[in-house]
């Protein structure tokens, strides 16, 4: 039996496996609960029973149970990765077009952004990653921005096989008029320095890359080490960018229930539509979860509870 000492129960092994199965059997009666995103059609002909849950530790071993080893659209978790790339690009000039304050607000709200100027409240809503992936673009294509984040993912997830769900893409496009509008507010107020149709071309393909839990969970050991890949040693992004971030996803995570998150929770994470959530346990590993069916501020139902569990069972926070 594999096991792991965490450090709000350093007397006491974790039964990892134990741990995600029963968080998952304790929510089996939301299974299939929820809303669907209907506006991204691809999006809301997903199963809605689907549920899995990958745990993945900082020695590389993985603990799994249910559909954690199906893709699912990772959505705005991407947003994520693109901002470690970004700030990798830019550094803290990006600072100057994104702010770092929780929103408050849907994800995709246009009247804080009007008020705002142009600048988005944070990183992590969508009119903040489409500034991101504007400053990713930097001097190249919108299609070498979208390589760049595969072979990152691929790379840290350790598979190849990651790619563009093309079928969402194209949904993610044809439904895309709110995100449109997005940007074009950011280029009337010169936020953008590249095309809209370039810089939501890159967002749409972004959200609509398909990860499993498992592959999302690897991919993101990266956060849970100040920015270092523990099995490789590789310094993937600098020890202060990674706390920030980390702060970013505590705070503005979740769209408009970010402070429930933290408080139910209490780990660093990022939710998507397609029903995924990534957590972060600082010096330990990476959770991630995934079950379609959405509460009312678009963060999966089963897949909130089931963490809550899980953390429970570990004893598992930032604030232990």
């Amino acid at each position: 039996m594999n096991e792991w000492t965490g450090r709000a129960t350093a007397t006491a092994p974790i039964d990892i496996q134990a741990a995600v199965e029963g968080a998952l059997h304790d929510v089996v009666a939301y299974q299939g609960q929820g809303e669907l995103p209907t506006y991204v059609p691809s999006l809301a002909q997903v199963d809605p029973r689907k549920l899995g849950m990958a745990v993945v530790l900082g020695d590389g071993s993985s603990f799994a149970a249910g559909d954690a080893d199906e893709p699912f659209s990772i959505q705005s978790i991407s947003s994520v990765f693109a901002l470690s790339l970004a700030l990798q690009h830019v550094g803290a000039v990006l600072w100057n077009h994104v702010g770092r304050e929780a929103s408050g607000s849907p994800t995709n709200l246009i009247v804080q952004l009007e008020l705002a100027k142009g600048k988005p409240r944070n990183p992590l809503i969508n009119a903040g990653a489409l500034v991101v992936d504007d400053q990713l673009i930097g001097k190249r294509s919108a299609d070498a921005a979208v390589e760049e984040l595969l072979g990152f993912l691929r790379d840290r997830c350790g598979d190849d096989c990651v790619r563009v769900d093309d079928s969402v893409a194209l949904s993610e496009s044809q439904g895309g008029s709110l995100n449109r509008s997005l940007a074009h507010f950011l280029a009337a107020f010169h936020n953008l320095t590249h095309p809209v149709e370039e810089v939501v071309s890159v967002y749409f393909r972004q959200c609509a890359i398909a990860m499993s839990c498992r592959q999302l969970a690897q991919a993101a050991l990266y956060l849970a080490f100040d920015g270092v890949d523990p099995r490789t040693g590789d310094q993937v992004i600098v020890p202060p960018r990674c706390r920030r971030i980390l702060a970013l996803m505590m705070t503005c995570g979740h769209y408009d229930n970010s402070g429930d998150f933290a408080f139910r929770i209490g780990l660093p994470g990022k939710s998507g539509v397609g029903g995924g959530i990534l957590a972060i346990v600082p010096g330990i590993g990476a959770v991630a979860v995934w079950s379609p069916g959405l509460n009312s501020a678009g963060t999966s139902l089963a897949g909130s509870m089931a963490l809550e569990r899980l953390v429970e069972r570990t004893g598992w926070s930032v604030f232990a």
